[in-house]
């Protein structure tokens, strides 16, 4: 059996080399280097396969959060409710555009932001919410769109963990992640589901209005060149990544069904264990498992984590600590009680998720898991 990865890139490279060489090849042939035909083409197709009026590549998925609140006109001291339970990233970008946080605890069930919560926070300051689509699903988004228009609000998706989950409206419409609300970000970081060799991400316009807005602000605020009306960033999803991206968004399906497969057999090994839980499904989303994340016993998460790792089963904690316990946010005070975050930042346990995974390798990690579930217990 080969090690167990809990992100096997290389055998995934493997899998697309044959077309993913040439694009690569492709572009260095022509020395478009930087806004190369194959950035167009991707947002292009990206657009079509994700249902967004627009899509604008840029340099990562955290400038793809900052030029989203950027293109909103955001004054300092305007407030922006975003989750506890997140990355940092997330909850970061406001704080760098001088912005205030205000972060709110998460449903117990997905692990999203709680619409309820959202509620209660949302103040005469409030110009934005930024719900979070965690691990693989979204954020209840029917009840925090209808909070935004009835207090005037923007709504900014962080959609990184999401790219291809959709949401189900009570009318039975539906959309992907990231098209829901005003703008809509993601990231391609290699070991997103839509990963690339390097660093990538984009922003989803969904106000028409604000297209060319977000494309002059993550390139220098430049309407045309040397003529800049705003004052930007340099942020360019760089033509090569581009090309890489354009052949794995072919494969994203196949990959989303994939990771659906091993998480019913991680799902299917672990429903008869009552101290380590297996992730609970939304009732609104689809799920496309960016991570497989199981809740563990407090005091046995670590020993848990131990025992897999001596059966070379790889493990990881997203996250370890909520945004507010960071000593980077202390600045803004103790903030609201968000004890459902807490808690999860002591029970969240993530197993091994990648497309390549084989026979051998999900037997080994749902026998070990079980074997040290019972072995922790007694």
């Amino acid at each position: 059996m080969e090690p167990i990865q809990l992100v096997d890139l290389r055998r995934q490279y493997e899998r697309i080399r044959e077309d993913v060489e040439p694009a690569i090849a492709r572009v260095i042939a022509t020395t478009a280097f930087i806004k190369g035909p194959d950035v167009e083409s991707f947002e292009r197709e990206l657009a079509a396969y994700t249902g967004a009026p627009a899509v604008v590549g840029c340099a990562n998925g955290t400038d793809a959060l900052q030029i989203c609140l950027m293109a909103l006109g955001l004054e300092p001291g305007d407030e922006v409710i975003t989750p506890d339970f997140t990355y940092f990233a997330t909850a970061e970008v406001i704080a760098l555009l001088r912005l205030t946080p205000v972060l709110v605890d998460v449903d117990p069930r997905t692990f999203t932001i709680d619409p309820r919560e959202v509620e209660r926070a949302i103040s005469p300051k409030t110009r934005a919410i930024l719900p979070v689509h965690l691990y693989g699903q979204c954020a209840d988004m029917a009840p925090l769109l209808a909070l935004a228009k009835r207090h005037g609000v923007a709504i900014v998706e962080d959609a990184a963990q999401a790219i291809g989950a959709s949401y189900t409206f009570p009318d039975g419409t539906t959309k992907q992640a990231g098209t829901m609300g005003t703008l809509g970000a993601t990231s391609f970081f290699p070991s997103k589901n839509l990963g690339c060799f390097g660093d990538g991400g984009a922003i989803f316009v969904n106000d028409d209005s604000l297209t060319h807005r977000v494309r002059m602000i993550a390139n220098h605020g430049q309407s045309s060149k040397y003529v800049h009306d705003l004052v930007g960033i340099n942020s360019r999803l760089d033509t090569l990544q581009a090309a890489v991206l354009r052949v794995k968004l072919r494969q994203l399906d196949a990959y989303a069904t994939a990771r659906n497969d091993l998480a019913t057999a991680y799902d299917g090994a672990f429903s008869d264990l009552t101290d380590v839980l297996v992730p609970q499904r939304s009732a609104t989303s689809s799920h496309v498992f960016h991570q497989y994340t199981l809740l563990c016993d407090a005091k046995r998460r670590d020993a848990i984590a131990a025992g897999l790792k001596a059966r070379g089963v790889p493990t990881a904690v997203y996250y370890p600590a909520p945004i507010h316990a960071q000593k980077a946010f202390a600045q803004f005070g103790p903030g609201r009680d968000c004890p459902v975050s807490t808690e999860l930042c002591t029970r969240a346990l993530s197993l091994p998720m990648h497309t390549e995974m084989d026979a051998e390798q999900v037997e080994h990690i749902t026998r070990s898991v079980r074997e040290v579930a019972h072995a922790t217990s007694l």
